[in-house]
């Protein structure tokens, strides 16, 4: 007896899913967090070995965009994605 593997006993059916989790279709929305000038941040990943994982923000320059001040490191610009509020 041989088994033939080339057609499957059921029907598949493929669908793409949808695994963003901060959509509305989950009824979860990620609260986003608003950054003033003047407010120090935790970083969430070091820009150099040496620097601290703490930046105080200066000024934003996009909508998720910010320039900050980094001990040891200096000026950098940093994506919204990359820091905390302490």
């Amino acid at each position: 007896m041989e088994l033939d593997f080339s057609r499957p006993d059921f029907a598949l059916q493929v669908r793409r899913q949808n695994l963003d989790w901060s959509s509305d279709e989950f009824g979860i929305k990620i609260k986003q967090q608003h950054f003033q000038p003047n407010t120090w941040v935790r970083l969430l990943e070091l820009l150099n070995p040496y620097s601290f994982d703490e930046a105080l923000l200066l000024c934003p320059i996009s909508q998720d965009k910010w320039i900050a001040w980094i001990p040891d490191h200096g000026e950098a610009v940093l994506s919204t994605r990359q820091f905390r509020i302490i």
